[in-house]
């Protein structure tokens, strides 16, 4: 097996392969021919994998990995920043030698990924890494950037606004906060005592959740919240409707609720990952990075991420 500081040959290189959905337990890395960029293609040498919660979850079970068109055997993860090296006929705006990041679904933990530049979802796509933008921050950008941007649309903050934002101390809070407060508004995170400092240096106001909840964020907003994204379960949409938040205003991203508007990064407007990446560059957005592992220690990275204790962003160095 390659060792960490070696580098891929043009033939063949490093994946995470699963031969069977489950656990972090079934994360292999592998040895594979490196896939070939075909018309209207480029391949990436990818240097950072960032990973999220649906990396796990689609690949939990059979059921739910058919849903997103996974089959067996399958990659994992699906953030990647690197550099093409390799470009298909018809591809313009790309070249050799460029930095660059995006999505490949259940396949960005790898030293090689072709993606389609023209592409418009995580699913297969490459954007350009602004300078001043480092591989491991651009790894993180695409599903929990997307996501946190769909969910700002819906709750849709600003200066008057007072914003409740459930499990804020995520991969999604982190940006989710972030782009509350660039767009004016007052942010109140629940989140485990452990988070408060973190909440705060996110420009937060903390919360611990669970049991009186409601009767906490009375007495930090006695003026009353406005907005509410609940970006953990449902905990936060029963609390912001007892406040009086209308639920026009409720946005969530792990589960549904009738009358509440469900977001995903799908969902995101054109040219949103662009403008995050943008953020950082200006230094106006980070994204802390809770913990960074080699590809040889994807379950150990896989354990620690799935425990949703996470501060921040786990990332893959390649």
């Amino acid at each position: 097996m390659r060792q960490q500081n070696e580098q891929p040959s043009a033939g063949r290189g490093r994946a995470v392969r699963l031969d069977s959905f489950g656990g972090p337990e079934v994360l292999d890395v592998r040895e594979i021919p490196a896939p070939q960029a075909g018309p209207g293609q480029v391949r990436v040498r990818v240097t950072a994998a960032g990973l999220n919660p649906m990396d796990w979850i689609m690949t939990a079970d059979a059921d739910t990995a058919a849903r997103f068109g996974l089959s067996l055997p399958a990659g994992f993860g699906t953030d990647y920043a690197g550099v093409v090296d390799q470009v298909g006929d018809g591809v313009t705006g790309f070249a050799p030698g460029d930095r660059v990041f995006g999505g490949a679904l259940s396949r960005a933990v790898a030293d090689f990924v072709v993606v389609d530049p023209a592409g418009e979802t995580a699913a297969n796509e490459a954007h350009h890494t602004p300078d001043g933008v480092d591989d491991r921050t651009a790894a993180t950008l695409t599903i929990a950037g997307r996501t946190a941007s769909a969910a700002l649309a819906v709750a849709c903050p600003g200066p008057d606004d007072t914003v409740l934002i459930g499990g804020a101390a995520g991969g999604v809070g982190v940006f989710a906060v972030q782009l509350a407060r660039i767009a004016g508004a007052r942010v109140i995170g629940t989140g485990s005592a452990t988070s408060a400092t973190f909440l705060r240096d996110l420009g937060a106001e903390p919360v611990a959740y669970g049991d009186g909840l409601a009767d906490r964020v009375r007495a930090l907003a006695p003026g009353g919240v406005t907005a509410a994204i609940d970006l953990h379960g449902t905990e936060t949409v029963r609390v912001a409707r007892e406040l009086g938040v209308q639920d026009g205003r409720i946005c969530t991203i792990a589960a549904q609720v009738n009358g509440v508007a469900a977001a995903n990064g799908a969902n995101a407007a054109a040219g949103a990952l662009d403008e995050l990446a943008r953020l950082v560059a200006a230094g106006r957005l980070r994204v802390p990075v809770a913990a960074s592992f080699p590809i040889a220690q994807i379950r150990r990275a896989a354990e620690l991420q799935a425990g949703r204790h996470v501060h921040g962003k786990v990332v893959i160095d390649l």
